[in-house]
């Protein structure tokens, strides 16, 4: 017996041996990744904003090397266990798909379609090219009269094409039925490729509540983007996979796609499986927790939209250009959005929506909630001291040039009242100042010769406070607004009111918030944190890294509580222009009314429309909370609805009763789970 083992041992390692190692090396291993569930969004209370629905799905990962005839036996077997027979599915069903299906259907179709192609056509031609001219040379008439199941099994089929090798692709996971599920379970020895399992997609549970911020991802039809092919494909995506295609789903990609699950497949040079094994264990991706408070977004949505319909319900003919009215509100310390609402009328449809990405997009001329930066750009520059005066009345520059003037006569105003009461003459005096005209009074009807870089060095002030510069927010896309084009005297005053320049209400929210916290621009933020996934579908993850205070810039001005004081008068001192709406409150606010005169065209003719906007802080001793509000396209009516201040009143009225009865966290406060954690 031991003789015949080494007779035996000698044939296998010394005849037969070269010939076992050449089969041995023929094995192939190649590795795949199997995308898995994305990262949870919350709101900063820990309420799930966006999650993942688990729903039953039919998948097909084919072997290297599947041939279409191959993949037709499948499509056939797979559309006795499911159903794609549904208008949706059939009609993506094209005329090349049926001539492709009536090519494979059997060896006598294919025959007599390959005789079809002459030889001397197919000389110059590449097998892809041949093929490709060969199933164009089906007649119409052949692929007419399919029926409905052949049409199915050419859906399925459809679908299958689109898997790359050893890689699921996905052939139906929306409206999978439970016996669907159970029979293609049971048949799997019949269905080489398939498999029944589980797929996500995307739940957004607050519908329409700042879907826009959160934006969407990508179906897995669409794969990733075109145009962004080889930055995926060399970052270990799959041309499938679903990815952010905007809002924070796109912003934090990385963070919420999770780690993909890598199964290494030994195979023969044929493409037969032989083994497989899991290398990397899948992760799904890491949650995201924003600063905003739903409950409170929700109610400050439903506060933009009432006073937005009230004015155009209440003047319907003279605000018929009015369609947008735009909030944010957000922390001035730390830069955390509580809220973001952009509410827009539809005109045609006569329907309301949340556009909150309009205070990112739209930028518009705020008037003169800009002038606590023009205030402190002459304060700065030294063309005036604080408590200097001016008297207040219409200036004209050259003869018959427009006169310029504020709302009314205020006579002498300091840099205080002029806040107050909203001084526009005051801030041209800053502008002429600047510009290099120190005449005080100003001489009605003659001529100024400004410098023209006063219109730069004025801008360079403003950036400071973020007006006319990117805000740094965690978002895809932000406006920084227009600049305006022609460095006139009459323009450079138009801007220091706030009349020339555009902005969005983002970077009015950032002005305000550097205004607030006493000089420091800092970075407004969705994000507040990251937590590591865990099993639990009720229990939040551990903390992954915190989102930190970042400040872009410090304005080096030592007056800066002066206009703290001026804002304050606005809001509670006689006179100031929105005393009626903020005087009689528990909480002490600050802030600037602004009316920029604006133009619209109907048929030809202008109509004069103007923007109206509201920024503010509470509480003014210890801020803690600072909005911005813009309303564009107002009709100029007598008594108009006083949309931008009632939107802050409600703003802030409502942050507060919600804070006093727990619905805000307050910066800092670690709840029970954190401390459990």
């Amino acid at each position: 017996m031991f003789s015949v083992l080494i007779l035996q041992l000698g044939v296998v390692q010394i005849l037969n041996g070269e010939a076992y190692q050449e089969e041995i090396d023929r094995t192939i291993q190649d590795t795949t990744k199997i995308p898995v569930p994305r990262g949870k969004i919350y709101d900063r209370n820990y309420n799930v904003v966006v999650d993942n629905e688990p729903v039953y799905s039919i998948t097909y990962t084919p072997a290297k090397g599947t041939q279409a005839e191959e993949r037709l036996a499948v499509s056939k077997k797979l559309a006795e266990y499911i159903s794609m027979d549904s208008e949706e599915h059939l009609d993506k069903v094209t005329d090349r798909d049926k001539r492709e299906y009536f090519y494979l259907l059997n060896k006598k179709n294919k025959k007599e379609v390959d005789e079809r192609l002459t030889t001397e056509a197919k000389a110059d031609m590449d097998n892809g090219e041949v093929y490709n001219a060969t199933i164009d040379l089906i007649t119409d008439e052949e692929i007419a009269n399919f029926s409905k199941q052949e049409l199915e099994v050419i859906a399925i089929k459809r679908e299958l094409d689109k898997a790359f090798s050893l890689t699921p692709q996905i052939v139906k996971n929306e409206g999978v039925t439970a016996e669907e599920y159970a029979q293609v379970s049971e048949h799997l020895s019949i269905l080489p490729g398939i498999n029944a399992t589980t797929d996500w997609n995307r739940n957004y549970v607050y519908d329409g509540t700042i879907r826009s911020i959160i934006g969407s991802i990508t179906t897995q039809k669409e794969g990733i983007p075109a145009e962004q092919e080889q930055y995926y494909l060399t970052r270990g995506y799959s041309r499938n996979d679903r990815v952010g295609k905007s809002g924070l789903e796109e912003f934090y990609e990385d963070i919420l796609r999770g780690r993909k699950e890598q199964i290494e497949y030994t195979t023969t040079k044929n493409g037969v499986v032989v083994d497989s094994k899991t290398i990397v264990e899948g992760q799904r991706g890491k949650d995201l927790v924003l600063t905003i408070d739903m409950e409170f977004q929700e109610e400050v949505d439903k506060i933009v939209r009432e006073e937005l319909q009230t004015a155009i319900n209440k003047f319907p003919y003279q605000n018929r250009f009015l369609e947008d009215a735009l909030a944010v509100v957000m922390n001035p310390q730390n830069g955390e959005i509580l809220a973001i609402s952009g509410q827009h009328y539809d005109r045609e449809t006569g329907e309301y929506a949340n556009e909150d990405y309009r205070t990112l997009y739209n930028a518009t001329e705020p008037g003169s909630a800009i002038k606590g930066a023009t205030v402190l750009a002459g304060y700065e520059s030294g063309v005036i001291t604080p408590g200097q005066t001016f008297y207040d009345r219409p200036i004209q520059i050259g003869q018959g040039g427009p006169w310029k003037g504020s709302w009314d006569n205020l006579g002498a105003v300091d840099d205080l009242n002029a806040l107050k009461m909203s001084s526009n003459v005051y801030m041209f005096y800053i502008a002429l100042r600047m510009g290099g005209d120190y005449r005080n009074p100003y001489p009605n009807g003659s001529k100024t010769s400004l410098d023209v870089q006063a219109f730069q060095q004025m801008r360079n002030y403003f950036w400071q406070f973020g007006l006319g510069v990117k805000t740094g927010i965690d978002f895809p896309y932000e406006a920084t607004g227009y600049v305006g084009p022609d460095p006139l005297a009459g323009n450079l005053l138009d801007f220091a009111i706030g009349q020339y320049d555009t902005y969005t209400t983002m970077q009015l929210a950032q002005y305000i918030s550097t205004i607030a916290n006493g000089g420091y621009r800092v970075q407004p933020h969705f994000l507040k944190e990251i937590r590591e996934p865990i099993g639990s579908k009720e229990e939040i993850g551990p903390i992954y890294q915190s989102y930190g205070t970042k400040v872009l810039n410090k304005i080096e001005m030592e007056n800066i509580e002066r206009i703290q004081e001026g804002f304050r008068r606005v809001f509670h001192s006689d006179r100031g222009t929105a005393v009626s709406f903020f005087n009689d409150k528990d909480y002490t606010s600050a802030g600037k009314t602004g009316t920029a005169e604006t133009e619209r065209y109907e048929n030809g003719v202008k109509i004069d429309t103007e923007n109206r906007t509201l920024v503010g802080y509470a509480p003014f001793e210890n801020p803690e909370v600072a909005f911005a509000v813009v309303v564009p396209g107002l009709g100029i009516v007598t008594q108009q609805h006083q949309i931008n201040n009632l939107i802050g009143e409600r703003i802030l009225d409502t942050y507060f009763e919600m804070k006093e009865n727990g619905g805000i966290l307050d910066e800092g406060t670690d709840t029970e789970q954190d401390e459990e954690l």
